[in-house]
């Protein structure tokens, strides 16, 4: 099957897998750069609104992340077209493997290590029930891999944003329009 991208909408991602990309785009970083602030801030007064925020809007991304993961298997996106080299489409399939991956295991890690903490979790204000005995190792554990799959998707976020900047400004091939929502 040939696929050209002649047409800005030719090949383009569903509104739903749009909308999940986007705020996904937007709520990731967001919410690493939140984790480390809060833990710059650890222990100083006001320092447990940041990490309630940070605990309700990471429960927000898990579902988001579920339910994009669900609706990515079930509606394949369009293959890249014929032009693009091989190493290049392994290279990309490879990264959006690893950040599903990383994108389901990093909300895992961090409730299992809060549940694991001393401090009741609530979901925007509403209490969560408590399920585990507070058990300080296996809590740092728990945040120490919750901070290792943060460097890990930054990682692979620059991947991916240099990749579909090259797709815009070097090759020219119409990839970076296929997800780019502002586009006729």
């Amino acid at each position: 099957m040939t696929t050209s991208l002649s047409g800005a909408a030719a090949g383009r991602y569903s509104r739903p897998a749009l909308f999940f990309h986007w705020v996904l785009a937007a709520l990731i970083p967001f919410q690493i750069g939140l984790g480390w602030y809060m833990l710059s801030i650890e222990g100083t007064p006001g320092s447990a609104a940041y990490f309630a925020l940070h605990v309700s809007l990471g429960l927000t991304a898990s579902v988001l992340i579920a339910l994009r993961l669900l609706w990515r298997l079930r509606n394949r996106p369009h293959p890249l077209p014929d032009g693009i080299p091989g190493w290049q489409a392994k290279t990309a399939g490879l990264t959006h493997v690893s950040m599903y991956v990383l994108l389901l295991a990093m909300p895992v890690t961090g409730y299992l290590g809060a549940a694991f903490g001393e401090d009741p979790m609530a979901y925007f204000g509403l209490p969560l029930p408590a399920w585990a005995t507070a058990n300080d190792v296996l809590k740092e554990q728990l945040f120490t891999v919750h901070g290792i799959i943060a460097w890990a998707l930054v990682a692979l976020i620059v991947l991916h944003v240099g990749g579909a900047f090259k797709h815009l400004l070097i090759d020219k091939d119409g990839v970076f329009g296929r997800m780019w929502p502002w586009q006729s």
